[in-house]
């Protein structure tokens, strides 16, 4: 009897972590968009897909910029959802480097402003990118980098605007060993789980120091940049990953993670946010700036990240 008694607490208490710990803050920006432009990489899907909807419900032109014209479907879905037709698919191939510089041309060539990047799209995942770099590395933060340097003049230009880069929480698993990076273009050897989740982790880790370095070398500019952990979400993100793994992450979905809307709310605050623009450079989490570990923010790590990704771009 006393066990039945206890269950209606429980099942309180688990609601409330669930709205407190897992959900968590939503972006309370008015902000209206239009007359802006927006890009979204990986928005086909998931929270940048959700980013997208919101983006265009907000009067923004929006850039989906995906991998698979087979993808272009999505752009039905954000065209509907939104009730904007101010939506627009680009080709974007992040594992290719040919791909980044031929989007970057076509998208200079078509639209006339970029206010807001959003460098959203990420996979977990092993193998190699079309120009040998490993694929964690190279499309979560080397063709990233890239496109960001092809489209900054551009937002310099529609100053004032943003660069949003979508990072992890476990950057903090991460390390960069330059040694091993120049010799392997890639950030550590493994096949296992783990090895898989601290290479990810190692990736988002670039996210963050990309970032620092980035609104250091903007601060005469009027663009500013945030790195940010959206929280742990149910998107297909493990979409590359094995089954075993698929089963843990749906058992534990249901309570642990948010879905791609909740997800994408602090996406949302560093793109729209008024007031943030002295906090350029910083991690946020849950709509909030964090503090970070060391690691994240060391200026000779960031600097030297900036060097090697430049020329392994040919910048």
């Amino acid at each position: 009897m006393f066990s039945i008694l206890l269950v209606p607490g429980l099942i309180a208490l688990a609601y409330i972590f669930r709205q407190v710990v897992v959900i968590g803050k939503s972006c309370k920006s008015n902000a209206k968009l239009h007359g802006k432009t927006v890009i979204i990489t990986g928005s086909n899907t998931g929270i940048g897909k959700a980013t997208a909807i919101e983006m265009a419900k907000r009067g923004a032109r929006v850039t989906l910029a995906c991998r698979s014209k087979q993808r272009e479907a999505a752009l039905q879905d954000v065209k509907r959802e939104s009730g904007s037709n101010k939506v627009v698919f680009m080709q974007l191939d992040l594992g290719s480097l040919k791909s980044v510089h031929s989007f970057a041309e076509n998208f200079l060539k078509s639209e006339p402003r970029l206010d807001i990047l959003i460098n959203n799209a990420g996979l977990i995942a092993f193998g190699r990118t079309e120009n040998g770099f490993g694929m964690m590395f190279g499309v979560n933060h080397l063709s990233h980098f890239l496109l960001t340097n092809l489209l900054l003049d551009r937002l310099k230009e529609c100053g004032p605007s943003r660069v949003v880069n979508v990072s992890s929480g476990l950057h903090k698993l991460g390390k960069i060993g330059f040694d091993y990076l120049n010799t392997n273009k890639d950030l550590g050897l493994g096949t296992s789980l783990l090895d898989r989740f601290r290479i990810y982790g190692s990736s988002k880790l670039c996210n963050v120091l990309f970032t620092h370095e980035l609104a250091k070398r903007l601060q005469e500019t009027k663009v500013t940049c945030y790195s940010l952990h959206p929280g742990v979400i149910k998107t297909e993100l493990n979409r590359n990953t094995n089954s075993i793994l698929k089963i843990i992450i749906k058992i534990i979905g249901g309570l642990l993670m948010k879905n791609p809307t909740q997800g994408s709310q602090t996406t949302l605050y560093c793109a729209l946010q008024e007031g943030i623009e002295h906090l350029s450079g910083c991690y946020f989490s849950n709509c909030t700036a964090k503090e970070i570990l060391a690691k994240a923010k060391d200026d000779a790590t960031a600097k030297k990240l900036w060097g090697i990704s430049q020329r392994f771009c040919n910048l």
